[in-house]
């Protein structure tokens, strides 16, 4: 999807790389829990069960705040009227990096997050390389 004006704006620039980085960390969550889910439950039959099981299975259920921010940032960058500010991009940065954090350990979303950082190896260098884009 192409965003407007990504480089008008110093902090829409920011917002644009971070999606994209949280884009590719999402696909791999998902990948690394259908795989997971697979292995308890079976094969999943179509990508349609695959939507399904994400929308309405708990298993999944954890990956709805990483979802919900990626269409909240969506939805600021493709802002027309009102358009987006500056802040408003600050602010989905100062969120991911918050629901991203260690110290959200208390947060359902953080224990189930750090457990497939632990397990699979190519969202460990997906959540390094988020780790590095905040620092």
């Amino acid at each position: 999807m192409e965003l407007p004006e990504a480089s008008a704006n110093p902090a829409r620039a920011r917002l644009t790389e971070l999606r994209q980085t949280l884009l590719t960390l999402h696909k791999a969550l998902l990948d690394s829990e259908r795989t997971a889910y697979e292995i308890v439950h079976g094969p999943i039959g179509s990508p349609g069960a695959f939507l399904q099981l994400l929308i309405n299975d708990n298993w999944f259920a954890w990956l709805r705040p990483v979802t919900t921010l990626l269409v909240q940032i969506d939805e600021t960058l493709a802002a027309k009227k009102p358009p987006a500010t500056e802040r408003d991009f600050e602010q989905l940065i100062t969120d991911t990096r918050a629901l991203l954090s260690v110290s959200r350990e208390a947060n359902g979303f953080w224990k189930r997050y750090a457990a497939v950082v632990d397990r699979d190896p190519g969202v460990a260098v997906l959540h390094e390389e988020m780790e590095r884009w905040f620092s």
